[in-house]
């Protein structure tokens, strides 16, 4: 899927996992898009990790920030398309 594609296509339902070293062990934090048209940003930079759930428009809802040396995995799960009634089942006659 292309960049600009995900931000036209990202939907209700879009999250992502971040597992973090807490020292003592992990901990699993969520990140999930709650509202249909939002979606969840990574951005990683001066190490820093950032995921936001965003809006349509591109504006910040709610964000976590992970030191990047402590983030073990960031897992994306992006919502799947539903398939197209039509494309189900049998063929109209």
């Amino acid at each position: 899927m292309l960049p600009d594609q995900r931000h036209r296509d990202g939907m209700r339902g879009d999250r992502v996992e971040i597992v973090i070293d807490a020292g003592d062990g992990s901990r699993t934090y969520e990140v999930t898009a709650t509202k249909a048209g939002r979606r969840v940003d990574v951005s990683i930079g001066r190490g820093v990790v950032v995921v936001a759930e965003v809006t349509r428009t591109g504006t910040p809802v709610r964000s976590a920030r992970f030191m990047a040396s402590r983030v073990l995995a960031l897992v994306e799960h992006p919502v799947t398309q539903p398939p197209i009634a039509q494309d189900v089942g049998e063929p109209p006659e």
